[in-house]
């Protein structure tokens, strides 16, 4: 198997040559048609895909996003991942120049930046290995709220008797999440645990965050024989296998990723990420930042490679999860080529989100279903599910965080090309881009590997790093792992002058750069030497210790 990985390197540069162009004509026209920024007039009728309206009934006693008040007065917003609430007045509709502006109104003085970190895990039965069923996730969030301070986050049931406890009473709202201190937990569709951290100043406080959290869940879930694992992919169970969390919006998300793309429910059920969330100054260090990061993080998806299997076997990935949003919805996901363009900036952001579908809108407490209509026509009052309503800041906040592109931009920037991993590489992640991005001399010199790609260069590498991971290779002879290393090097310089000892947590990139070896070759080479070929095995290789 590992002879079959390296004849693998040498056919790179021959496949690159012979395919990369065709590859990127491909995916150009798809770019260039998203970014045509008229209204999609072209999707027929203004009615949702294929689906009937559904209002479901969410109830949130607690407020959903994670913000702080910067030193210049400025509310930052780290994540927002529980639905919105709905207290006070109506809101006003809001222009294109509003919807520009709230974007804009992310920028900060240095002094102010910050850093945000999210980490999904799966939890897993450590006797039988099948994933971990709401019943004991309303347990975990039960406690984390009775024994640690926590306040719960709900929703209404949305069929009224549906919901028991395990007492056998009726109940009348789900615990979906959590929140304490600017820190959300919540869930993803098929359980994944997630933390959305605060934003914190140093990586220090990161890992204060990630070990504190880490160890009460892990805690938590022994008493009912669970664990949590730090891994990419889940690597036995099919989507048909998972139990669905209960909230509202992952309904109207479960009916519609079949009809856009054919790894959706892959992605919904059988992925877990770690993302790093990072400031910028005004739209110039903006630009500066998005192209960087977007162009190397296919260096992040090889760095953190650690999904190497699906449904129990080897799936000849390193990046399993990077792979499937290749076909999740390329409405919403992609390389974003014409973000390297010299009119990229805050307003052509906009008009990109202006262009993506909408998934749904939240009105009077619950979710009216608006898949695949147009957030131009909504702009316009022109939705037949809601004549004559214009969308307001809240719908726009809500509908930015409904792409997925490798690096995603709201009030700040959001790194999303690694894979779940263990408690050092959660930390690693957040000071591999702290390295990079906010120190000046260091961000410099990333660009400067990578400023002369093409787009070609670009597409083609965030393509093949999901297989080859370290090993992929320019036509040139360049090897994905000599520009990691040297990114590396940049970040670890980068922390250095910091000069606040952050650069320790860069430790096991050094190891994996040095071995020439990610988490997901280790993985495989486990996967022959110790397990016989039983991938299920990588659940209890990958479990968090609290």
């Amino acid at each position: 198997m590992i002879a079959s990985w390296q004849n693998q390197t040498t056919k790179t540069t021959t496949r690159f040559a012979a395919n990369k162009s065709a590859l990127f004509q491909q995916r150009r026209a798809r770019d260039d048609k998203k970014l045509r920024f008229r209204s999609r007039s072209n999707r027929g009728s203004n009615q949702p895909t294929k689906l009937p309206i559904a209002l479901l009934k969410p109830s949130h006693d607690q407020s959903n996003g994670s913000k702080r008040e910067g030193d210049n007065g400025r509310r930052q917003t780290i994540a927002r991942a529980a639905p919105p609430t709905e207290g006070g007045p109506k809101k006003p509709p809001c222009t294109r120049e509003d919807m520009i502006e709230f974007i804009r109104s992310g920028s900060k003085p240095k002094q102010n930046w910050r850093i945000g970190t999210e980490h999904e895990k799966f939890g897993f039965n450590l006797s039988t290995g099948e994933r971990m069923p709401y019943a004991v996730i309303d347990f975990i969030l039960t406690e984390l709220c009775t024994r640690y301070g926590w306040k719960p986050l709900n929703e209404k049931c949305p069929i009224v008797g549906s919901c028991m406890n395990q007492d056998g009473t009726i109940r009348s709202v789900n615990i979906i999440g959590a929140t304490k201190d600017g820190m959300n937990v919540t869930l993803e569709p098929g359980g994944q645990f997630e933390l959305s951290g605060a934003p914190v100043n140093t990586l220090h406080e990161t890992l204060g965050e990630t070990r504190a959290h880490i160890k009460q869940v892990c805690e938590l879930a022994a008493e009912k024989g669970y664990g949590f694992s730090g891994i990419g992919f889940d690597p036995k169970h099919s989507v048909e296998e998972i139990p669905m969390m209960p909230k509202g919006r992952y309904n109207i998300m479960k009916a519609y990723m079949p009809t856009v793309g054919t790894t959706g429910l892959d992605m919904m059920f059988r992925t877990c990420t770690i993302q790093v969330n990072v400031d910028f100054e005004n739209e110039k260090d903006m630009i500066k930042k998005f192209q960087t990061s977007l162009a190397l993080q296919p260096l992040a998806t090889a760095l953190f490679a650690n999904s190497p299997f699906k449904d129990g076997k080897d799936a000849n990935m390193c990046s399993l999860r990077s792979d499937v949003w290749k076909d999740t919805d390329n409405d919403r996901c992609g390389t974003l080529q014409w973000a390297f363009e010299d009119d990229f900036g805050f307003e052509k952001y906009a008009e990109y989100m202006m262009d993506v579908p909408m998934y749904f809108i939240y009105r009077n407490g619950g979710y009216i279903n608006a898949t695949g209509l147009s957030f131009r026509e909504f702009m316009k009052g022109e939705l037949k599910i809601l004549p004559g309503e214009k969308p307001t800041i809240d719908d726009w906040e809500q509908h930015l965080t409904t792409s997925f592109p490798e690096v995603r931009l709201k009030r700040y920037l959001e790194m999303r090309g690694a894979d779940g991993g263990s408690e050092e590489m959660i930390t690693a992640l957040s000071a591999f881009w702290v390295g990079l991005l906010y120190d000046e001399k260091s961000l410099d010199e990333a660009w400067n590997i990578c400023k002369n790609w093409t787009a070609e260069d670009r597409d083609w590498l965030r393509n093949d790093v999901t297989a080859n991971g370290l090993r992929s290779t320019f036509a040139n002879g360049t090897t994905c792992l000599e520009l990691c290393k040297k990114a590396v090097g940049l970040a670890d310089e980068g922390l250095k002058r910091r000069n606040l000892g952050e650069e320790k947590y860069l430790a096991p990139l050094w190891n994996i750069v040095n071995t020439g070896k990610s988490q997901a070759d280790v993985l495989r080479e486990r996967l022959i030497s110790e397990w016989n070929g039983d991938a299920t095995k990588a659940f209890k290789a990958t479990q968090y210790k609290a």
